[in-house]
């Protein structure tokens, strides 16, 4: 799908406040309401627009200690690799996981309540998964920037 420059501004609207009714954005499309339905529908049909989600504040759930967590694995066959994969699936501390190239094969992004639930996370879940060779953390002091929109 081609997006044109009205999509491109409705996604980033979107993606400012999803919550924004369709009259709201219609206005500031200058659209009809049912034009822009009609766009947004189109956009979750082709996938651009995949879920809407709440953001919750991490201290106010008592959830402010992020770590990034580097994962190295023993062995990289096919079946290692999915099984690792399914297994962090299962973390509900995982908030983000990527295969990467260079001197670790997983970056694990890790949220929990402080460094007594990151240890257990550690000792308890992560290094209980099969396979893990070394790990290496890394903890955030400040959060400088976070977004979750994409500019397009």
């Amino acid at each position: 799908m081609k997006l044109d420059q009205t999509d491109k501004t409705l996604l980033a609207l979107l993606q400012h406040d999803s919550k924004q009714t369709n009259k709201e954005l219609s206005n500031k499309l200058n659209l009809s309401v049912t034009a822009v339905y009609e766009r947004i529908k189109k956009l979750e049909k082709e996938g651009i627009i995949q879920k809407y989600v709440a953001l919750v504040a991490k201290k106010a759930i008592a959830k402010n200690f992020l770590a990034h967590c580097h994962v190295r694995l023993t062995q990289h066959s096919k079946e290692f690799v999915m099984k690792f994969e399914r297994e962090i699936i299962k973390l509900e501390e995982v908030l983000e996981c990527y295969h990467v190239s260079g001197d670790y094969d997983y970056i694990l992004k890790v949220l929990v309540k402080d460094m007594e639930g990151y240890r257990d996370f550690m000792v308890t879940k992560l290094t209980a998964i099969p396979n893990i060779g070394n790990t290496h953390s890394i903890f955030v002091i400040g959060e400088v920037k976070h977004t979750t929109a994409i500019s397009i």
